[in-house]
């Protein structure tokens, strides 16, 4: 079919679809999503045609496809919640995948993570392994991309460890908190994403920053970053799960999960490939100190609930 022009972005309101979708029109390239939230949601107006991300109806994932040259897929759950579960994504996506190679898209982008590993122990990356191996079945050209933990303006994980750490008299870290961390910087992430998109080679890459810590030495940084006054301590997974679900009834949204807190202490956030992005964190943090933690950032807001609201609309 050739370059047609025209990408396709499943999530461009989101976090990482957001930074893509700037880089692929900043590149004079049309940009189509598929979107669970709600089409008003834009950041772009008009200039980012959107459809609904609807995995029950194929065939019009087909013909929403149809016509584009990459698609570039974010989708996936942090966590199950609901009808929204690890199972379900896994199928999800490889709904959207027929339906690629269906409508005659070239090449597939696909966000992992880093370390993915088929052991049931570890869900999220147990679907995040299957749908690796899915992606190289498809029979499309693809780049996968394994990103460890994102950093940037919008994160989950950095914001809200800043967060609490303004408010809290206390943080626990989980365990003896040694296990290792390397972000990478959500721009320099797109980056990767977006000149992965442009290759025609089948590729498999990590996508992780120029610094590692260990989770007590990150939640250490943050917390000189932004001027913090809170006693961190090292208690039982256990413990810090249990104070996880207090906070949860006190911000209404899942902080961290057993399997977050598993994954983490597993050091599967790190990379055994050279870094591929350029911007460490601690520069990152001497220059937003002001703003990082300001606000709390809800994965059940930015996620879940808005995709209720735009069933029930």
């Amino acid at each position: 079919m050739g370059d047609t022009g025209l990408d396709v972005v499943t999530g461009a309101f989101g976090y990482t679809g957001r930074y893509i979708t700037r880089r692929l029109l900043a590149a004079g390239r049309r940009v189509l999503t598929l979107t669970s939230r709600p089409l008003g949601d834009s950041p772009f107006g008009r200039q980012v045609d959107a459809l609904p991300l609807d995995f029950d109806r194929p065939e019009r994932l087909r013909e929403h496809l149809r016509g584009a040259s990459t698609l570039y897929n974010t989708y996936w759950v942090r966590f199950s919640y609901g009808p929204a579960t690890f199972d379900a994504a896994v199928e999800n996506t490889r709904t959207l995948l027929r339906a690629a190679r269906e409508a005659g898209v070239e090449r597939v982008v696909h966000v992992s993570i880093t370390n993915p590993s088929e052991a049931p122990g570890l869900p999220y990356f147990h679907g995040k392994a299957l749908l690796e191996a899915a992606v190289q079945d498809c029979g499309l050209s693809y780049a996968i991309v394994r990103p460890t933990v994102i950093f940037g303006p919008e994160d989950i994980l950095i914001n809200n460890i800043a967060w609490l750490l303004r408010r809290c008299p206390v943080f626990g870290v989980f365990g003896r908190g040694d296990y290792p961390v390397q972000p990478i910087f959500v721009e320099d992430f797109a980056d990767l994403a977006v000149q992965a998109g442009r290759q025609r080679g089948n590729v498999v890459m990590d996508a992780a920053g120029p610094e590692v810590f260990s989770f007590a030495e990150l939640v250490h940084l943050i917390r000189q970053a932004i001027g913090s006054r809170t006693r961190v301590v090292s208690v039982p997974p256990a413990v810090a799960l249990l104070a996880a679900r207090l906070i949860d009834g006190w911000v209404g949204d899942v902080v961290i999960t057993r399997d977050e807190i598993r994954g983490l202490m597993a050091g599967l956030l790190v990379s055994n490939e050279s870094p591929r992005g350029p911007t460490s964190l601690s520069d990152w943090l001497r220059r937003h100190a002001d703003s990082v933690g300001v606000a709390y950032a809800s994965e059940l807001d930015r996620h879940y609930r808005s995709r209720r609201a735009q069933r029930s609309a």
